[in-house]
């Protein structure tokens, strides 16, 4: 493959100079910047007979297009960009590649392509200097920061928006609504919906749901919820939970059967205390499993899944990891929201993330398998903690509300859940943020 090959010219249309700095693109223009980079994906897949064909670490890759990453646009320099991209791999590895251009936009030009991640592991990371320009750095050089980490304390502005798809009939929707806690303050700044809605209160975790009723007069509408947030670093902490035991009751996809029982007392074997055993199920599920958003049955949080098939995302890291502390007699717990971009202050979040906590020694200990598992130099920082740079919308799984969607108890919240006539819809949704304070 030629990697120093022509954009096409739907491609060249797709990013903007900003004469020193970095901007978000319209949602018109990221689409095609979408549209031009599978374009290109694509002839470069009819050239390499089926495969995008890309030489690493001295094997030829053949690959097929996952996503492109279109939240957010990184600025190199004068006329300099690079993209991300994720492709997967005939073996099921999913490759983050970054392609680098070059060029005004009538003459860009595909200059470089470069793997990033390999199942979300960096070889490299990103740093933005005060210009808005971006400087890649060696994994050894990186700090804590770079790998997604800030200590202390975060604050910024959260925007959470969902635009509605066509709608045929009576459509009604569940969305989170962040709460003030121990860890964060939450403040919402504008609520901006379509047709008739009112507040819920899901009583057995405490979770604030937003219940939208919609026709279609409302097709093509957006929800946005535009959040002020402060939020701390969590460590091991002390709560009034009256009893913990009752994490250790089983969801519907994440069950306590005999072959979690079994691979639990395998992995614990020998280990005295609940901290030390739930130690050795963390490393046990980063060592099992690989990160990859790829193929069927994935972000479900399904903990048989994971188990059986030992690949997902945050959500079948935690399933799993839940699972196996319960079954071990940990009780173990599950929220969801999402990581805040630590190496820049502004733009798009690349959808949710989800975390869990078990207690044992009479606290919750926070814990990121998902994260422990990309970043080797963190495993030990994400048994215990949860970085400031996160948000919360809501926490545990099976949310019971009434009224309720048709399927049932909700799995998690993050995207909101939305019928239409009874039947589930997707709704497009995108996280953005903006960084308002530095006390970190």
């Amino acid at each position: 493959m030629n990697r120093r090959t022509i954009i096409s010219a739907v491609a060249v249309l797709f990013l903007m100079i900003t004469g020193g700095g970095v901007q978000a693109a319209p949602d018109s223009t990221t689409a095609y910047i979408q549209a031009g980079i599978e374009r290109h994906i694509e002839e470069q897949v009819r050239l390499g007979e089926g495969y995008f064909n890309l030489t690493f670490r001295n094997q030829e890759l053949r690959l097929n297009l996952v996503r492109v990453h279109t939240e957010y646009l990184s600025k190199l320099g004068p006329d300099s960009y690079f993209a991300c991209v994720d492709l997967v791999d005939v073996n099921g590895d999913v490759y983050d590649v970054d392609f680098f251009l070059a060029g005004s936009p009538d003459a860009m030009k595909v200059t470089e392509t470069i793997v990033h991640k390999l199942n979300g592991r960096p070889f490299y990371a990103w740093e933005q200097k005060e210009d808005g320009t971006w400087h890649r750095i060696p994994l050894e050089d990186a700090s804590e920061r770079h790998l997604g980490v800030i200590k202390g304390t975060d604050e910024f502005t959260f925007l959470y928006k969902a635009k509605l798809p066509y709608i045929t009939g009576a459509a009604r929707m569940w969305v989170p609504l962040a709460s003030t806690d121990s860890f964060q303050t939450v403040e919402v700044k504008s609520l901006n919906v379509p047709g008739r809605h009112r507040q819920m209160f899901e009583e057995e975790h405490g979770n604030k749901v937003l219940f939208i009723e919609l026709g279609p007069l409302d097709s093509g509408k957006k929800v946005e919820i535009l959040y002020q947030v402060k939020r701390l670093e969590k460590s091991a902490y002390s709560d009034e939970t009256p009893d913990p035991k009752k994490y250790l009751n089983p969801e519907r996809l994440v069950p306590v059967n005999d072959d979690f029982r079994r691979i639990a007392e395998e992995v614990v074997k020998g280990k005295e205390g609940d901290l030390v055993r739930a130690r050795a199920l963390y490393d046990h599920v980063i060592e099992s499993m690989r990160y990859a958003k790829h193929g069927e049955g994935w972000g479900r949080g399904d903990a048989v899944y994971a188990c059986d098939v030992l690949t997902g995302n945050c959500t079948d890291f935690h399933s799993y990891f839940i699972a196996l502390a319960r079954a071990a007699g940990i009780p173990a717990r599950f929220s969801i929201g999402a990581a805040i971009p630590s190496e820049r202050d502004e733009g798009g979040i690349d959808g949710y993330h989800c975390w869990a906590e078990f207690f044992a020694d009479g606290k919750w200990w926070p814990v990121d398998v998902s994260e422990g598992n990309k970043h080797a130099s963190l495993v030990t920082y994400y048994f215990g903690n949860h970085p400031a740079n996160r948000f919360e919308l809501s926490r545990g799984r099976d949310l019971v509300v009434d009224p309720g969607p048709v399927s049932g108890p909700i799995n998690f919240l993050a995207y909101p859940v939305l019928e239409i006539s009874g039947e589930p819809v997707r709704a497009a949704v995108e996280f953005s943020f903006e960084r308002t304070g530095r006390d970190f």
